[in-house]
């Protein structure tokens, strides 16, 4: 059993778990600045301090269990881009895995429907559907990026949702900007982690963008499409899309996840094979919590720096825990 969950645990790469603890919390950091009239306030009331941090470790938890079906269903290629993975070597046991993850996701829909909100259920099991859509989507192009980056969107509308009754809705053009950039910065993301599954990939017949253009224009394409998330926040604000004007932590912020984004691109474009391309992803991963965490300085600037801070030196912390770029 000891030996069970321990796999378990490495097959949720954890690290990972702060791109939807943070796109999460872009949810409940906008729902905390309606209750407090700050905005347009119909009925929402400030979420307790336990309230808040059963929503963030179920956003936490819920990338994890992800993962494992995500292990599940891509194992041809996983057999050949990560053969020492728990799930592959056999450490760890597919179905009981995939049991143990469907268990804690009806644990987490009946928590959210007796102690959160119960329509908030329709974001988590949007987000699991849209995980396994994902798993067929990257065979097709941009179309796996597109679907990952909408995935993750699905945390910020739960983490909204979650916290209590509410007559407001994202879906308005000057409040979905925040959600744009969400989709956008997770889209980038998942591009570069094509770069380490290259092999994989194209062996399995997933056209991914780095197997359909090659990995020399890939290399390029990575240059260049560092600078998209900056490119969408200057087209929102010069269309008067955003809703609030930037604060001075979000433009410091902005600024240094700029520079990490481009960082990023730079690593790709020199080292788009090779030991250096797994170790790339932790500047990758780093880029992504630290773009969604300045998001949310859009409506807790304070709280936005703790969480630039915390998030950056813990992916670090918990990627270098990792260790096997085979697994």
């Amino acid at each position: 059993m000891i030996k069970f969950i321990r796999a378990y645990i490495k097959s949720m790469r954890l690290y990972y778990s702060f791109v939807t603890g943070m796109a999460g919390w872009i949810g409940v950091a906008y729902y905390e600045l309606l209750a407090k009239g700050h905005l347009e306030k119909t009925i929402e009331v400030l979420p307790s301090q336990e309230k808040k941090i059963v929503i963030l470790f179920l956003l936490f938890i819920g990338w994890g269990v992800n993962q494992i079906i995500n292990d599940y269903l891509g194992l041809k290629e996983d057999r050949i881009n990560a053969p020492d993975r728990p799930m592959v070597t056999g450490e760890l046991d597919a179905k009981k895995a995939l049991a143990l993850s469907i268990a804690i996701l009806l644990f987490g829909v009946a928590v959210t429907w007796f102690y959160l909100e119960p329509i908030a259920i329709i974001y988590l099991v949007a987000g699991v559907l849209l995980n396994i859509v994902y798993e067929h989507a990257k065979g097709y192009s941009i179309l796996g990026n597109v679907v990952f980056g909408l995935m993750i969107t699905m945390a910020s509308f739960y983490g909204f949702y979650a916290c209590g009754p509410t007559q407001a809705t994202f879906l308005v053009s000057h409040r979905a900007s925040a959600l744009f950039l969400v989709w956008i910065i997770n889209a980038l993301m998942t591009f570069y982690t094509y770069f380490k599954d290259y092999k994989g990939d194209k062996a399995a017949g997933k056209q991914t963008l780095v197997v359909k253009y090659g990995l020399h224009k890939a290399r390029l394409m990575a240059l260049f499409a560092t600078f998209l998330p900056t490119l969408a926040f200057i087209i929102l604000k010069s269309t008067n899309l955003l809703w609030v004007k930037p604060n001075n932590t979000f433009i410091m912020l902005g600024c240094i996840t700029v520079f990490l984004q481009a960082w990023t691109g730079w690593l790709y474009y020199r080292n788009p094979q090779g030991p250096k391309t797994y170790d790339s992803l932790k500047t990758n991963f780093r880029a992504c919590v630290c773009g969604e965490a300045t998001v949310i300085a859009f409506f807790n600037p304070d709280l936005a720096l703790w969480l630039f801070i915390m998030s950056y030196v813990f992916v670090g912390f918990l990627f270098d825990l990792h260790g096997n770029p085979k697994s």
